[in-house]
């Protein structure tokens, strides 16, 4: 250190910089950091998936994806309790159907598999929020989130995904799931007008209370493929580029969104999470009045898991590093595999 003989630092000297130059003095301690960190992730802000199936006694752990499982009806009681019990507010469904057909007849039975596990779960743990997401795509045996289009008359491709044609099917799916007792419904298929068709399906029956957490900016992302092993989701052709977002898109996100507002839904989301902060920033920015949700998808969180078991990472660390980084973009939920890690971890 600089001295000018009195024991005093010079101006170029330690001592003599501004406070305002000297942010270390808040990091010398945990109890210091903690007091001034910015971005806090809490409990409160998670969203756990969750895979039902068929059968009895299924406790399936899907192979690219460590720790998460296909659950089975009578296995869903133990497993919402101690989601309940470490904190975490609210689960989003997924089903896995019996049989597939053109139309995903089984997603809008009165005894599919989702409808069944929305009433285990709130027999089993009445609190627990369950949002259920709205789509064909793991019902269809296309694989496909709508129906499709057979024959060029309407100069469409052939297997084109119709957007009309998908609505109704999709209002009828969210009923469904309202009557079984869910307390949110999530379309995800990236359908023109799919929250205004669920808005007014829902209203028609009566269910105006019940609240839309659209899937409004939903990437057509490498990012899915583990899902697509836990929800038996693929397509059996091509891809879904024709209604899920261009990754190279961020002002198509805004419009997105501001449809979806203008169309009723009551909560937004971002899928994925990772390599999007920017159009969550964004889209928090264009909505402030808006809750925003961000979906932590099953590659991010697979990417963890298989750098965690060869050693190359901390998946504590890392993992609340991914959580806190979605949160500080200005999240307010967030939809992730590593929630019940996550719970225990911030305790």
């Amino acid at each position: 250190m600089s001295d000018n003989g009195n024991g005093r630092g010079t101006a170029a000297g330690p001592r003599g910089l501004a406070d305002a130059r000297r942010p270390r003095r808040l990091r010398v301690s945990p109890g210091l950091r903690r007091l001034v960190r910015e971005t806090r992730v809490s409990v409160d802000d998670f969203v756990y998936p969750l895979f039902v199936t068929h059968g009895t006694n299924v406790r399936n752990e899907i192979a690219s994806m460590p720790g998460v499982f296909q659950w089975s009806i009578d296995k869903l009681a133990a497993e919402a309790e101690s989601i309940a019990e470490l904190g975490i507010p609210a689960v989003l469904l997924f089903g896995l159907p019996a049989e597939k057909d053109p139309v995903g007849t089984e997603n809008f039975a009165e005894d599919g598999i989702v409808q069944r596990a929305v009433r285990e779960l709130k027999r089993a743990v009445p609190e627990l929020v369950v949002v259920t997401d709205v789509c064909l795509c793991e019902y269809t045996d296309s694989g496909h989130c709508g129906l499709l289009n057979h024959g060029e008359a309407r100069g469409l491709p052939e297997g084109y995904v119709l957007n009309d044609e998908t609505l109704p099917v999709l209002a009828r799916v969210a009923l469904s799931h309202a009557e079984a007792g869910a307390d949110m419904v999530a379309p995800s298929g990236m359908m023109d007008g799919m929250v205004a068709a669920i808005r007014a399906g829902l209203d028609a029956e009566g269910w105006s209370h019940l609240p839309i957490l659209s899937y409004a900016v939903k990437y057509a992302s490498a990012f899915y493929g583990p899902f697509r092993d836990a929800a038996d989701g693929a397509p059996a052709f091509g891809d879904r580029t024709s209604h899920q977002m261009d990754p190279a898109n961020a002002r198509e996100a805004l419009r997105e969104a501001a449809l979806d507002v203008e169309e009723g839904a009551d909560m937004l989301m971002v899928k994925p999470a990772l390599a999007y902060l920017d159009v969550i920033r964004q889209t928090r920015e264009n909505f402030p009045e808006m809750p925003l949700a961000a979906y932590n998808v099953s590659g991010e969180y697979a990417m963890v898991k298989a750098a965690a078991r060869n050693g190359w990472i901390d998946e504590r660390r890392v993992a609340l590093e991914i959580l806190t980084g979605i949160k500080r973009a200005g999240a307010d939920i967030i939809i992730s595999y590593h929630a019940k890690d996550a719970a225990l971890w911030i305790r």
